[in-house]
């Protein structure tokens, strides 16, 4: 991308004016630095983002929610299979888990692009936070009703798919659209911090604290997104006719989709990547049968390899907000993320085959950090919420879908030619994908209107 002029512009916070690079306005030091000090600025995480103090203090709040919201998700699965012995409750959580989030999920989107974003995500924030508040209540009272379980997971559920579009439509509101690759590595860095962190700190809290404490947590965690969310300044819709947040408004967002190939594109990848790629319904047959360890070790290694290659990405993200050509790095990173998962699927012991996860989940990170980018800046700001709507049912819908898939030609050809396949039928599908819709491969950071 060409060099641009410093701008100076009005803050979104307290209405100064300052310098694009410089959240503060103070000046941008001059002295040159040691090239040690310019090399590792420009591998480790950009932080620049945290220099606006709305965002700084939206993300502060995601690093303590990040992992108490992880304690619940081990919580949930653990109480319904202490309350019932049966894994076929554990799995049907996934469904009370997945219909709200479809279904309020796309709704959630027209909502955000309705009223005033700061409104909404406090309403939301304050009702995740009560549900959490009711799971520790009925877990300290020793409920024996799964249903109700069950029925406060949905009810959460919902509340999040209404949250998740607001909150990720909020963040171009609050930086510069050059910082959008470095706040987007910002929060995904912090998710898959405790994606690691929080099944951990679970497996150490569960038997000296209990069950119960663990929801606790996670409701103590939501008042700094409260306090985060307070703080922020009203965000209220840009459009001159802003939605009503009705089935036409939803609609509306399917039709500017439908016209909008780069951002269609973006999901398709995500739906290739996951439905043909992701293959964790292995996991368990492939640590036994390919890794002879049926005890669990092999098959914990297998599912922190994604996880781990995706934080350590994001811990050396910095170069992410200097990439202009952000559709070729989609593509890159899909048929990357492709061809590690047929190494995964060929390796002859475990440490390789973690390693060509980890390598996976670094390419599926750069690959969320653009397409996040560029939804954010190709979507106008009246539709932005619908588009994240989309986005978040793609992402919840993608992984789920592919358990299925996956599952399903394992038993037909067999764990590693169904994860062998799965990888190059993603390589396939991404470079299709790509040559049929060229302005895709075409798109730079720089001309997203």
């Amino acid at each position: 991308m060409p060099a641009r002029q410093p701008l100076l512009r009005l803050s979104i916070v307290s209405g100064e004016q300052v310098d694009e690079r410089s959240p503060e306005g103070s000046p941008v030091p001059s002295t040159p630095r040691p090239w040690p000090r310019r090399l590792l600025g420009r591998l480790v995480i950009d932080t620049r983002p945290l220099r606006y103090p709305a965002y700084r203090r939206l993300w502060a709040s995601t690093v303590v929610t990040s992992i108490g919201s992880q304690l619940t998700t081990v919580a949930v699965p653990k109480q319904i299979y202490d309350l019932t012995s049966s894994s076929g409750y554990v799995g049907l959580a996934g469904v009370f888990g997945l219909v709200p989030l479809v279904v309020f999920g796309l709704w959630g989107g027209a909502i955000a692009d309705a009223v005033d974003r700061r409104k909404l995500l406090l309403v939301t924030n304050a009702g995740i936070a009560v549900t959490s508040l009711l799971f520790w209540a009925q877990a300290a009272l020793d409920n024996q009703s799964v249903w109700l379980v069950l029925g406060l997971l949905a009810v959460q559920q919902g509340l999040f798919a209404v949250n998740m579009p607001a909150r990720s439509a909020s963040i171009p509101r609050l930086i510069p659209e050059a910082l959008l690759p470095s706040a987007n590595a910002l929060g995904m860095t912090v998710m898959q911090f405790g994606a690691v962190m929080g099944p951990l700190l679970a497996g150490v809290m569960l038997p000296v604290l209990g069950l119960s404490t663990l929801y606790l947590v996670d409701t103590l965690a939501l008042v700094a997104t409260l306090w985060a969310v307070w703080r922020l300044p009203p965000l209220p819709p840009l459009g001159e006719r802003p939605s009503r947040a009705g089935l036409r408004d939803i609609v509306d967002g399917f039709r500017y989709l439908a016209t909008r190939g780069v951002l269609l594109v973006s999901y398709l990848a995500d739906i290739i990547a996951m439905v043909a790629g992701m293959p964790r319904a292995l996991f368990p047959e492939m640590a036994a049968h390919n890794f002879g360890d049926s005890g669990g070790g092999a098959l914990g290694w297998l599912f922190a390899g994604i996880p781990v290659g995706a934080l350590l990405c994001g811990l050396l993200s910095g170069w992410a907000s200097r990439i202009s050509r952000q559709g070729l790095a989609v593509t890159v990173s899909v048929c990357v993320w492709g061809l590690a998962i047929v190494g995964f699927a060929l390796s002859p012991t475990l440490p390789i085959a973690v390693f060509f996860l980890a390598v996976g989940g670094a390419a599926d990170f750069i690959s969320m950090v653009f397409r996040g980018s560029m939804l954010q800046a190709a979507a106008t700001d009246e539709m932005r919420g619908r588009m994240q709507g989309v986005f978040n049912v793609v992402v919840a819908g993608g992984p789920r879908l592919a358990d299925v898939v996956h599952g399903s030609a394992g038993v037909v050809v067999g764990a590693t030619a169904a994860a062998a396949g799965g990888g190059i039928l993603t390589v396939v599908l991404m470079l299709a994908a790509a040559v049929a819709v060229p302005s895709f491969l075409r798109y730079r950071a720089d001309s997203a209107r």
